[in-house]
């Protein structure tokens, strides 16, 4: 292998930008949405409020869902800030941009090519997974980012040795830093990934060095202290909650019971890398050959084992999100870019002209989708100047797109490709206020604050109790007749029984209400003592006020 290869810094500040405007532009024109935006922000000023590093808060009182580190992100730019939707979306979107140089690294050392280097981190910022987790308020990005970082820093490490002992440290600050972002796991896949590889080459004794044991000692150093101290302050109470119920009980208990099932993962990947995914099919079978015809270069065995590290790790978990598999998605998009690239080079283009091809039949669809949608239900769309432009420009850019296949011109279709999501994105951006009520509590809540003295409890529908809060710093309690409960506990009160909201309402004196439609019902149902009125509708949110007849 060469070792003369260096970072193209031009690159780099083009990945910036590409980045910047998939992943950050226009985060400040939605407001924060439920329930688990608000839930880490809210949790984040709680913490600013009580004057606490190390404990997160959420409805006044210690949770233990998640460690600290993205909330201590959180809570820094809340004290220079306020808690503005760019604020709190700023953290993941900065790690997206570190994930795509990330990629770039890996690639750049991995197949020394810098072509293949951009390219992998373009597919990786623009898909539709990875857009979506660097535009919210969700930790899963960061841990995901921090989970590649590590395994870069170690592959590089092993692969160069000028670069070993740096290597073998920031893979350990790196985990570190991922076991404060979510947890043990943080560490276990990362080492899992290690030990599968080095196994597989017979490659063990590259452990045995002081960089180990100095990097672990950097590992120890920055992931335990935080742990002792919630051992410590809270015992029985936070490690039953974190370790038991957050960890070990979703892997036996599946949270989402339809999601536990053997094709969830790799189904989803596939979803999630859209407009990829076609590109992402094709290429692990091209990816298999890879590995057996190529052994030369590791960095083949390295991917596989970092997803297989990841993908065993969630798979036989009963508990399955699509955001859980997502450290994974950085190998996806290598091998997606890699099998790009050198199909394109190889001027046998024959099955990139098929993907391309059926991926714009599909893109088609979205236009055609739309003025089905627009036909059907016109009264969904407000302006529909604008509504109509776009779909102008989508097909004009679809009309390029099928030249660009047609004259062979692929890297331009590449870059088409890769602009699909954001320009999804910006068709939502634009219409945001027609559905911004269905997705976020601010404007009830306003509306309730504006317009009335509200004292005591908000009674609130699942879905919008942590949104509620947030926006209005009020205690809340969540009506839940025949629903289901939480899955990790919060301390508020459950009106779960029809008793239970009876004698709620007597102890207070007039109640104010963010509700859902069914809510609506089942409390006009129960409260027959009392005038239950809907104020105003914002979506799918009722607010209501309850007074005693």
């Amino acid at each position: 292998m060469q070792t003369g290869i260096k970072i193209d810094f031009k690159q780099i500040f083009l990945l910036i930008i590409l980045s910047y405007i998939f992943l950050i532009m226009g985060n400040s024109i939605l407001s924060l949405t439920n329930p688990d935006e608000v839930f880490y922000s809210q949790t984040a000023r709680e913490m600013i409020q009580k004057k606490e590093w190390i404990t997160p808060y959420l409805f006044g009182q210690p949770q233990f869902e998640k460690p600290v580190l993205f909330y201590w992100l959180l809570r820094i730019g809340f004290m220079i800030f306020g808690a503005l939707p760019f604020v709190a979306r700023f953290p993941a979107a900065l790690f997206g941009i570190f994930g795509a140089i990330g990629v770039y690294l890996l690639v750049l050392y991995g197949y020394e090519d810098k072509k293949k280097a951009f390219a992998c981190a373009v597919i990786l910022i623009s898909s539709g997974l990875y857009i979506g987790l660097a535009r919210t308020v969700f930790i899963d990005l960061v841990f995901a980012v921090l989970i590649l970082l590590s395994l870069v820093s170690f592959f590089v490490g092993y692969i160069r040795p000028v670069f070993k002992a740096r290597g073998i440290i920031l893979f350990f600050l790196f985990a570190a830093l991922a076991v404060l972002a979510k947890g043990p796991l943080g560490f276990t896949m990362v080492l899992m990934a290690v030990l599968l590889f080095l196994a597989i080459k017979k490659d063990i004794k590259f452990l045995f060095n002081k960089y180990f044991l100095c990097g672990f000692f950097v590992f120890l150093l920055v992931s335990v202290p935080w742990y002792l101290l919630m051992i410590y302050k809270y015992g029985h109470n936070f490690s039953s909650e974190f370790f038991y119920n957050v960890h070990i009980r979703r892997f036996f208990e599946a949270e989402h019971p339809a999601n536990d099932t053997w094709y969830f993962y790799p189904f989803s990947t596939i979803a999630c890398m859209f407009p990829w995914s076609i590109f992402v099919v094709i290429s692990f079978f091209y990816f298999f050959k890879r590995i057996i015809a190529d052994k030369q270069n590791p960095i083949h065995l390295f991917l596989a084992c970092w997803i297989a590290a990841v993908f065993v790790t969630f798979q036989f978990a009963h508990s399955k999100l699509v955001s859980y598999i997502f450290p994974l998605f950085p190998a996806v998009a290598v091998i997606s870019g890699d099998f790009f690239c050198n199909v394109v080079s190889s001027g046998k283009t024959k099955p990139i002209k098929l993907i391309s091809l059926i991926m714009w039949v599909v893109l088609a669809l979205f236009p055609a989708g739309l003025l089905f949608a627009a036909g059907k239900y016109p009264e969904y769309i407000v302006s529909k100047t604008p509504f109509y432009n776009f779909i102008i420009l989508y097909s004009l850019i679809l009309i390029v797109m099928l030249v660009s296949i047609i004259k062979k011109k692929y890297w331009l279709n590449f870059y088409l490709i890769a602009i699909q999501v954001p320009l999804l994105i910006f068709f939502v951006f634009y219409f945001h206020n027609n559905y911004e009520d269905f997705i976020s509590s601010k404007n009830p809540c306003r509306y309730l604050l504006d317009n009335y003295k509200v004292e005591g409890r908000i009674i609130c529908s699942k879905s919008f109790m942590r949104g509620v809060r947030f926006y209005t710093d009020k205690d809340v309690a969540m009506l839940s007749i025949g629903g289901s409960s939480l899955y990790s506990p919060h301390p508020v009160p459950i009106l779960d029984s029809e008793e239970h909201v009876r004698q709620f309402l007597g102890t207070q004196g007039v109640t104010y209400c963010v509700l859902s439609k069914s809510s609506v019902e089942d409390l006009k149902r129960i409260a027959i003592q009392y005038s239950v009125s809907v104020l105003k509708i914002f979506g799918n949110e009722y607010v209501v006020q309850v007074v005693k007849k």
